[in-house]
């Protein structure tokens, strides 16, 4: 029999048998089913009554990990970043156009220059 370790979302385990990293994602007690993410990103379902006979052990978050939501997170506030710029320069290209038109309209109606 195994060590006993509940699932608990966001742990990082190692199963002493094989030698595998994995998080727990998610842990549903109604439906006894936990689903893990590997540490190469393959994502599966274990049952509860499998979970409790693997030899487990309490792991670190791999050194270098960006799965995960984590990973998702960063890459939404790069690209929201980027699109703030985006817009900035928008505004400053917009402002100058305006100028330009206004200045032809203003001229244009005048026939004393």
């Amino acid at each position: 029999m195994g060590r006993e370790h509940e699932p608990i979302k966001g742990q990082w385990y190692e199963n002493l048998e094989d030698g595998d990293l994995f998080q727990v994602l998610s842990f549903d007690e109604d439906s006894e089913l936990v689903e893990v993410q590997y540490e190469d990103g393959d994502i599966e379902e274990v049952d509860y009554e499998t979970w409790q006979e693997m030899d487990l052990e309490l792991a670190d978050e791999p050194e270098g990990w960006i799965g995960g939501d984590e990973g998702d997170d960063d890459e939404e506030v790069e690209e929201e970043e980027e699109d703030e710029d985006e817009d900035d320069d928008d505004w400053d290209d917009d402002e100058e156009d305006d100028w330009d038109d206004d200045e032809d309209d203003h001229y244009g109606d005048r026939d004393d220059y």
